[in-house]
């Protein structure tokens, strides 16, 4: 098996340490972590900043590379959305993190698994045991009626699409993009948003891991990893400022006001 290809991105409750150095420098990279779950499992987790970068698989879908200088090194690419419904026009265009934002996967056995989704890895079926962050159903319904949303994980779509499925009841996700729509920079997984084509002044990324928008921190709306804390109400307490931000036409007026107030 090749132990440089993961099928989920997350972080462990010991990378919470480490985050405030990579929030407080966009050049600051994660460690390394190693899932609650050992053996052979170990190389299927890992978390979306790397001491080193991992080696690409050769093949179409493998993830952009970029040069030191923040190019992209490969010629022009179409949008990774396609045109806006009508539905959606004129609609700030949300783009939302699964693992740790949403929810929390394990390989592990838990006993009040909300999903258990099964995973072949090279010829075997796993089981993948997924947890649902609270409220994340009140938020994903406001979500959809507010917004245009998208899913954008580091993770591979043989896990979080049928994830997705059973997690968004609503049809919140106009569109979901998975690792190789992501852009591997120093050893990251980082969401392009300039290639989603759309405004950036209308574009938002909700995501527990500052190294998964590091070309576009302003565009951020951070929230904290969760694991399995069942008194969680981030997603219920964002819920009323997504309401507001829906009606502005700049994001940036706000999301740097909020940035000053903290």
């Amino acid at each position: 098996m090749d132990n440089s290809s993961s099928i989920i991105t997350q972080v462990s409750r010991d990378d919470e340490g480490s985050r405030g150095a990579a929030e407080k420098g966009s050049s600051a990279t994660l460690s390394s972590k190693k899932p609650r779950s050992g053996g052979l499992f170990s190389s299927l987790f890992c978390c979306v900043c790397r001491d080193q970068p991992e080696p690409q698989p050769v093949n179409n879908n493998a993830p952009l590379l970029v040069e030191e200088n923040g190019t992209v090194s490969k010629a022009q690419v179409k949008p990774l959305l396609p045109p806006v419904k009508s539905k959606d026009a004129g609609k700030i265009c949300v783009v939302i993190d699964l693992d740790e934002t949403l929810v929390h996967s394990s390989f592990k056995p838990v006993n009040n698994a909300d999903f258990i989704i099964p995973v072949e890895i090279d010829g075997t079926v796993h089981q993948v045991y997924v947890l649902k962050r609270p409220h994340v159903d009140e938020f994903l319904k406001r979500m959809g009626e507010l917004f245009e949303c998208v899913l954008f994980t580091a993770s591979l779509a043989k896990y979080a699409d049928p994830v997705s499925d059973l997690l968004d009841k609503w049809g919140a996700f106009r569109c979901r993009l998975f690792r190789e729509s992501c852009v591997f920079h120093r050893g990251n997984y980082v969401k392009d948003l300039s290639r989603l084509g759309r405004d950036l002044n209308k574009v938002i990324i909700v995501d527990n891991s500052p190294a998964s928008y590091i070309f576009h921190p302003d565009n951020a709306v951070p929230v904290a990893s969760w694991f399995d804390d069942m008194s969680d109400t981030e997603l219920l307490d964002l819920i009323p400022f997504f309401e507001k931000l829906s009606k502005v036409d700049n994001i940036y007026t706000v999301l740097k006001q909020q940035g000053t107030a903290s």
